[in-house]
């Protein structure tokens, strides 16, 4: 056989030159992706454990409703002891079929552009480098189960969407979520689109995980694949993902974090139906059914964006001031990862409607509230019974009552959540000699501990 000599040499001077543009490459992107990595690697990544989640409604955030917003009340954050941002939906909203003024930004327009009312990529960016600075993680709310009916897919790709017999385009079944297409998760296409806009965000804002809106609703097959192609972007550093959703098998899909969806709902019952505080127990104990690993924990709340607007304030659902607070501290040390609505720390009084602009006044600020959170949040981030610990009930109708014991550390917490005063008998395994936990006294326990109407305590061995 014989060679033509010059078109070797072009051949091989080919090979040369592609290996060598795709070994300049190799550092900044996966073989998977055509994205390269933005930004530096985050060194302070919270553990799962330790996280405490801020939750950021942008368009109230701020007087502008924008992501420099957010960013020039970073330290507002930090020092409440939070070290986890996450943003409500950063994206274009969809304008057909919007519901309220603005549109919800569960209506996603464009998965891979930010919303103009809120900045640019580049505002987003330097957000998230500002927020590394002050050793918190930014997150975003993904909403992975449906999409504006002007998203670019529903006259591109129709059979991303599931439809009726008639071939329409259906809004997600059981819901009256008119302003939304439902998306069709039996197509590949879809899932690798889904996938691909996800990994965009990683690579491009360099942002540290997501929270998923809805996650009980798409299939738990999706959520394993995306999660595991997600862990590899980030390589040797950890991402925090939080499903919207309270199926057990969503850490078998590599969720860090459920819902504490039926938690909430059984402290509204206390302050509405006069349920008795052992519910909370009850609570507890469904919502870590399933045998889950020691490690998964629910994040709990007593406020976020929908409830704020659904079913009131804080103040409004658990007794005020001291009653919210007292509220909190279960919510915040009960076998949970917390979670704060913005402005519940400061007390304020308002509901956000999250489809408008309504800002939040910070000059309004309770700062004897925040003083409170900032306290019970400090607690926490020192704690290893109260972030990873063993828990166990002691409650009764009036007192939320619990341990949380992690190797030799051992928390006892007691919050009255009435306005009466109430005296707890203590089991005489709990008696004897401990410290407040917040300023080191010591504290003698006897057979009974009176405690004032919303009164809370938290003791430490």
């Amino acid at each position: 056989m014989k060679f033509n000599i010059k078109f070797v040499y072009a051949l091989l001077l080919a090979v040369a030159f592609v290996s060598c543009s795709s070994s300049d490459d190799d550092s900044e992107k996966t073989p998977e992706s055509p994205y390269t990595q933005y930004g530096a690697p985050f060194e302070k990544m919270p553990k799962k454990e330790d996280a405490i989640i801020y939750q950021v409604n942008i368009r109230a955030f701020s007087q502008a409703g924008t992501l420099k917003g957010v960013q020039d009340r970073l330290s507002q954050i930090q020092e409440l002891g939070a070290n986890v941002i996450y943003l409500m939906p950063v994206f274009p909203v969809g304008k057909e079929r919007a519901s309220g003024e603005l549109g919800s930004p569960y209506a996603v327009k464009d998965y891979k552009a930010v919303n103009p009312d809120f900045g640019t990529l580049q505002d987003l960016q330097t957000l998230v480098e500002e927020a590394h600075k002050k050793n918190m993680a930014v997150v975003l709310d993904w909403v992975a189960n449906h999409t504006a009916w002007d998203n670019a897919w529903i006259t591109q790709h129709k059979n991303w969407y599931q439809q009726d017999a008639a071939g329409n385009i259906i809004i997600p079944p059981g819901t009256n979520y008119n302003d939304v297409a439902q998306l069709n998760f039996d197509n590949t296409e879809m899932k690798d689109a889904m996938i691909d806009a996800m990994s965009y965000w990683v690579y491009n804002a360099n942002i540290d995980g997501f929270r998923c809106d809805y996650a009980d609703f798409v299939p738990n097959n999706f959520w394993a694949d995306a999660i595991t192609k997600l862990r590899k972007i980030k390589k040797n550093q950890s991402i925090l993902m939080l499903a919207e959703g309270s199926k057990y098998n969503h850490f078998a899909s590599g969720f860090d974090y459920t819902f504490g969806f039926n938690f909430f709902s059984t402290l509204e019952k206390l302050f509405k139906e006069n349920k008795p505080a052992t519910t909370i127990q009850d609570s507890n104990a469904t919502e870590y059914a399933n045998n889950y690993n020691p490690e998964n924990r629910v994040v709990r709340y007593t406020s976020n964006h929908d409830v704020n607007l659904s079913d009131g304030t804080p103040l409004e659902l658990f007794g005020g001031k001291k009653g919210s607070i007292a509220t909190f501290v279960v919510a915040a040390y009960l076998k949970s990862v917390p979670m704060i609505y913005n402005g519940q720390e400061i007390g304020y009084a308002q509901r956000l409607n999250y489809f408008a602009k309504t800002p939040i006044d910070w000059s309004t600020a309770d700062n004897e509230m925040l003083a409170e959170y900032k306290k019970i949040i400090a607690f926490r981030n020192t704690s290893n019974a109260i972030k990873t610990g063993t828990f166990t009930g002691y409650s009764t109708n009036s007192v939320s009552a619990f341990t949380m014991i992690k190797d030799s550390e051992k928390v006892f917490v007691l919050s009255n959540l009435t306005d009466a005063t109430v005296k707890h008998l203590v089991p005489s395994t709990l008696k004897g000699n401990w410290k407040d936990a917040f300023t080191g006294a010591a504290v003698t326990v006897g057979a009974e501990i009176t405690l004032q109407p919303f009164q809370y305590i938290v003791l430490k061995n």
